[in-house]
C-alpha cells in the first residue's frame, strides 16, 4: 500500500505528514487511482464503490446525523492515511468534505479554532461552507482534545 502523490487533484498533506484526498462524488474521477478507503459524507449510502468505504449519514449543507459515527470514521481515516490512500468525499467536495478535512487537521495537531482557516488555506477557500459546519468543527475538535 502507498499514500497519495501530492500531484493528484484534491490531495492535502496534513500537519502530521499524512495525506488525504478530498473530492466530490459528483466530480469526474479521471485517472485518479482508487483509494484504499473512502469516507462518504452523504445523505444516503452510495452503495458499492469498488473499494472499501465508510458511509457517514450527513445531509447536504447540514451536520452529521451522529457526531460519534463521523468521528469514528474520521479516526479510522486518519489512522489509515499513515500508509494508505484515503479519500474523503461528499457531493461537491466542499462543505461536508471541508468540515471533515478540518477535523482531520485537528487530529493532526491544528487547534480546533484554527482548523477551518487551515483547511481553507490548504484545500479549498469555501471549505466548511455553513456557519453550523464551522461551529461543528470547533465543537467536535474540542471534544477530541478533551
Amino acid at each position: 500500500m502507498s499514500t497519495w502523490d501530492t500531484a493528484v487533484p484534491g490531495v492535502v498533506e496534513l500537519p502530521d505528514g499524512r495525506r488525504v484526498r478530498g473530492t466530490g462524488v459528483r466530480l469526474p474521477r479521471g485517472d485518479v487511482p482508487a483509494p484504499d478507503l473512502a469516507v462518504y459524507l452523504l445523505g444516503a449510502d452510495p452503495g458499492p464503490a469498488g473499494w472499501p468505504y465508510r458511509w457517514v449519514r450527513w445531509r447536504d449543507f447540514g451536520l452529521p446525523a451522529s457526531t460519534d459515527a463521523a468521528v469514528a470514521a474520521l479516526r479510522e481515516a486518519h489512522d489509515r492515511a499513515a500508509d494508505e490512500r484515503v479519500e474523503i468525499a461528499c457531493g461537491a467536495g466542499r462543505g461536508r468534505t471541508g468540515s471533515a478535512l478540518a477535523l482531520l487537521a485537528v487530529m493532526s495537531g491544528v487547534a480546533p479554532r484554527d482548523a477551518v482557516a487551515w483547511v481553507r488555506a490548504h484545500y479549498h477557500p469555501r471549505a466548511a461552507e455553513t456557519p453550523w459546519q464551522r461551529a461543528w468543527v470547533r465543537r467536535a475538535g474540542a471534544r477530541l482534545r478533551g
